[in-house]
């Protein structure tokens, strides 16, 4: 009934779009007849109409009210995006009719006070016109929460409670002069990040090593009648085999996010334009580290600590020397930085890192090399021998990514 409900008033809104266009260059030069101007409609005006829609369709008073309401906020929200720019002058793209099974969570917007539609006392989970229902806890609710907003999902395996809380304790980021041990990691396709000391992580490629099982599944579904049953148990197998690469994904995220945090106070990466990159011909590989996805990960979990996020200009950073910043050009599949000016030669990513660094270093303020490992030991690395040039690599592998 949300989706319904969501079709309506978007179909309302484009309605009144195009009843209120002008078309300036069809219309007449000697006159033309103006229609008649209806109403604007925005979040408001449909708020205000929802006594009116439960009058007509009863079944609308199953839906707690609030719930309703969210409902509308969030097209009123795509709304917006598409009609006004950002920032940067883009506009997103028009806000789309929903079909079957495409709209997938619903809002109570309030938890556990007194007019809340939400109460989650003791494992169970009380919600208005709907019922109790008892929830099994991933983990025990931290104490000092304030619980503020209830999201009920449907993923492919099932339903799920998603709390939102509110933390008053959220420590300070820490000071700049606080700052003891930095970092810059470049990210990457062949390695997922290297490190400024050297280090790097493998990267999994969950989406490359589970292509055979989802060519198989997809192509068992593709055999089936669109909309039968054998159909949509084919669809549920595709689908859980996505959600299982999804979460595989996002815990490695995390487990490199909380490697990182655990090590160092201050974290600089490259500002990409991963959205412009995600055109190119590694398109697939793009996707399936999910830079994007990780990067928040990062900025999240350092936040929550009070640590230090830097980003930088990407421009340059594979290509500059590190020691004495000559510019050397590569093509992608040069993998070792020869600076042929000062005699280094070092792993191209871990060239990049120390740039990072360098650039993050002097963003903040801080002087180059002033924690972590100095220029000096960098060289004496690079001019030793080649088993001592390359990085080396850190498992933070679970047993639970094996595909």
């Amino acid at each position: 009934m949300l989706r319904r409900h969501w079709n309506y008033a978007l179909g309302q809104r484009l309605d009144w779009l195009n009843r209120t266009r002008s078309p300036v260059d069809r219309c007449s030069l000697l006159k033309e007849p103006i229609g008649e101007i209806p109403d604007p409609v925005n979040y408001y005006t449909q708020q205000s109409a929802l006594k009116e829609t439960k009058r007509l369709f009863p079944e609308y008073k199953l839906i707690y009210a609030e719930t309703q309401q969210v409902n509308l906020q969030r097209l009123n929200i795509a709304w917006e995006r598409w009609r006004k720019p950002d920032t940067t002058g883009k506009r997103r793209g028009r806000p789309r009719f929903k079909k079957q099974g495409q709209l997938r969570s619903f809002v109570f917007p309030r938890v556990n006070n007194a007019k809340a539609g939400a109460k989650l006392i003791d494992g169970v989970l009380t919600l208005s016109r709907i019922g109790s229902i008892p929830v099994v806890m991933h983990r025990p609710l931290p104490i000092g929460f304030t619980l503020k907003q209830c999201t009920i999902v449907k993923k492919a395996d099932g339903w799920y409670c998603c709390i939102s809380m509110l933390d008053d304790t959220v420590p300070e980021l820490l000071p700049v002069d606080a700052v003891k041990s930095t970092v810059g990691i470049d990210v990457g396709l062949e390695k997922f990040l290297t490190t400024s000391d050297g280090e790097a992580v493998e990267i999994p490629q969950f989406y490359r090593k589970a292509t055979n099982r989802l060519a198989t599944a997809q192509r068992v579904m593709s055999r089936r009648v669109k909309g039968s049953k054998n159909w949509q148990k084919a669809k549920q197998k595709v689908a859980l085999l996505h959600l299982h690469l999804t979460r595989c994904r996002k815990e490695f995220h995390y487990q490199v996010a909380h490697w990182l945090c655990n090590k160092y106070d201050l974290i600089g990466h490259e500002d990409l334009n991963i959205k412009g990159l995600a055109r190119t011909k590694l398109a697939k590989s793009i996707h399936d580290a999910a830079w994007g996805l990780f990067l928040e990960i990062l900025q999240a979990v350092a936040v929550k600590r009070g640590l230090l996020i830097q980003k930088v200009n990407p421009r340059g950073t594979s290509i500059e020397c590190f020691n004495c910043g000559s510019r050397v050009e590569k093509d992608l599949s040069d993998r070792v930085h020869n600076c042929s000016s000062c005699g280094v030669s070092i792993d191209r990513d871990w060239n990049s890192g120390i740039n990072i660094l360098n650039r993050a270093l002097m963003a903040v303020g801080l002087p180059l090399n002033g924690c972590g490992k100095s220029i000096q030991d960098i060289v004496r690395l690079a001019s030793a021998s080649a088993e001592e040039q390359q990085v080396s690599f850190v498992n933070l592998r679970s047993p639970h990514h094996n595909l």
